[in-house]
């Protein structure tokens, strides 16, 4: 049976979708992927679906569907790389995706997952040690 590749990124989980999903395929993602954020502890769901051309409302059920288990579970889901035709076919359909973030791509994907769970992001802390301070002695 073919599975979807789960990657555990510090405190996060990764899933980057590179074939148009199938009902049972998409069902088995669900399954994974919950069950990945139990075994972790994964504070962040992050699902790239840059690769994804074709949507219905099952997957969009799907994206749904982990956003919420994943809430329960206290685990943030961002969805990143929403082609525009994606994103149009969605709301045609009517689907909200309640419970979904959204960025365009990983990175700043990555950055809404920090900022949404309280944490800095690491780059983030080298950056602003890097700037002189404007204090006046």
């Amino acid at each position: 049976m073919d599975r979807i590749p789960i990657l555990k990124m510090g405190p996060f989980l990764l899933v980057t979708i590179q074939v148009d999903l199938y009902d049972r395929l998409a069902l088995t993602l669900e399954n994974d992927l919950i069950s990945m954020v139990s075994q972790t502890g994964a504070k962040g769901v992050l699902i790239d679906i840059s690769a994804v051309t074709i949507v219905d409302s099952f997957m969009g059920r799907i994206l749904g569907n982990i956003a919420s288990m994943s809430r329960i579970m206290d685990a943030e889901t961002v969805v990143v790389g929403m082609q525009p035709a994606v994103a149009i076919t969605l709301v045609e359909l009517g689907l909200t995706l309640q419970g979904v973030y959204t960025a365009l791509d990983v990175e700043k994907g990555m950055d809404l997952l920090y900022n949404k769970i309280g944490i800095i992001d690491v780059l983030e802390e080298d950056d602003q040690e890097e700037e002189p301070d404007d204090c006046n002695d």
